[in-house]
């Protein structure tokens, strides 16, 4: 299916800055904004706890989802290491993992695989192990999450770039 959006690429960064390592998507989407990435086709969004919604409106409308959707959120995989960055799409998750998307009710893997089967968007998922949720309001990433704010910053601009060279 072709999308009619003009905005190529979405990059959503999930999660609560006011619980420590959540606030990690939207971290990244204030670095790369200020790092000024200057393409029409990009739109860079701070959604908070609120990309069901989004994802919602690219299912029941189509011809509005993105060509790409670059989803940041952090997450509690057991087998990775504090501040490690991951890329995963949907179909990949294993089941036994899909609850580890649980921190501020990330949307279901199967809202994500409907969008792609669909919507023929590309849904990827940059992912980076948490040190530390707090299980009281505290905002703040811990060292290891702000070193993987770099890195996915550096990894979005690289696909970025690559799209756009497309």
């Amino acid at each position: 299916m072709h999308n009619a959006n003009p905005f190529g690429l979405m990059v959503f960064g999930c999660g609560n800055v006011l619980i420590g390592d959540d606030g990690f998507g939207p971290a990244v989407i204030a670095d790369l904004e200020s790092g000024c990435i200057a393409s029409p086709e990009v739109v860079l969004k701070d959604v908070g706890t609120g990309i069901r919604e989004y994802l919602f409106d690219f299912i029941l409308a189509p011809e509005i989802a993105p060509n790409m959707l670059i989803i940041l959120d952090a997450v509690d995989f057991k087998d990775r290491e504090p501040g490690e960055v991951f890329i995963i799409t949907p179909d990949t998750i294993p089941a036994e993992k899909i609850h580890d998307f649980s921190l501020h009710q990330f949307p279901t893997i199967n809202l994500l695989q409907e969008l792609a089967e669909h919507t023929g968007s590309t849904v990827y998922i940059i992912a980076a192990q948490v040190e530390y949720i707090p299980t009281a309001i505290s905002p703040g990433l811990t060292p290891a999450m702000k070193k993987a704010v770099q890195r996915a910053s550096m990894e979005v601009r690289r696909i970025i770039a690559a799209t756009c060279a497309q």
